[in-house]
């Protein structure tokens, strides 16, 4: 029966899973949220008063396209298309809020 390895401090492997580690205490993200999470979007209007949440998700490495999540008053998510007049005006609305608040 061989005898289990033991990690030597300059091991690789060691290197490796304290890298890894260190990668997630940062708050880095997970290799699953390294996409879009939208794969289609709603260009159906949604009235305002039935929209709880508007999310922002800007274009970055984990996506090439700007993307915006909605939610409704009844927990449903909604990608809307950020080019439809429509959102450009909530993601307008939103912005000139925030901007105030500052």
């Amino acid at each position: 029966m061989s005898r289990p390895r033991s990690f030597a401090p300059g091991s690789p492997l060691l290197l490796l899973l304290l890298a890894a580690c260190a990668a997630l205490c940062r708050g880095a993200p997970m290799a699953g949220e390294l996409r879009c999470q939208c794969l289609q979007t709603e260009t159906a209007v949604i009235h305002p008063k039935r929209i709880a949440n508007v999310e922002l998700i800007p274009e970055g490495p984990h996506c090439g396209v700007p993307e915006v999540i909605a939610t409704t008053k009844n927990g449903k998510k909604f990608c809307l298309e950020p080019t439809a007049p429509w959102v450009k005006m909530i993601i307008n609305k939103i912005l000139n809020s925030q901007s105030t608040k500052l």
